[in-house]
């Protein structure tokens, strides 16, 4: 069994740190199946408080609604795991909270819930700024419960550094 330490120069969460901070940035969490996990690695990084706004665990779909103002339209239409409800959430969160980036995950961690249109492990991850919202989809298909959320948040802290960075396609 390894211990963790601390974040490395190649941790995205310290690369978005480090980013955020010397552009005088700020980013916030909107998060459902990995409930608080992204907003805990960004947090595990010392100095996170100058660029980590905070974060909302939006579980239930009505906290999606109330929290971060997602339509409860698009849940109803699209399913709560949907490109548009991934969208809906991080420019939510960005709005509600005047952060300048927000990162949202939004997927079926399993091991239930999954259907044939939407497996266990189908993953969405957005990330909003003032100039556009990207939303990716995974399909991180047969892992345990657990390693699809950590998954997640590595998909979602590594597309927050593809934005900040310019290298997202």
């Amino acid at each position: 069994m390894t211990t963790k330490t601390a974040a490395t120069p190649t941790d995205p969460a310290q690369q978005v740190i480090e980013l955020l901070t010397a552009a005088k940035k700020s980013i916030v969490t909107a998060e459902s199946c990995t409930g608080g996990l992204v907003a805990a690695a960004l947090t595990d990084v010392p100095g996170a408080s100058k660029a980590f706004f905070g974060g909302y665990i939006t579980y239930a779909n009505d906290a999606k609604a109330r929290m971060i103002h997602v339509q409860a339209r698009l849940i109803r239409d699209y399913g709560a795991v949907s490109n548009q409800v991934a969208r809906a959430m991080a420019d939510g969160a960005r709005n509600t909270a005047h952060a300048d980036f927000a990162v949202a995950v939004t997927g079926i961690a399993g091991p239930d819930g999954g259907s044939e249109k939407k497996p266990v492990g189908l993953v969405y991850v957005a990330v909003s700024s003032e100039l556009a919202t990207v939303v990716i989809e995974h399909r991180f298909g047969d892992l345990g419960r657990a390693e699809i959320r950590q998954a997640s948040v590595n998909a979602a802290l590594d597309l927050v550094v593809e934005v900040l960075t310019g290298t997202q396609d």
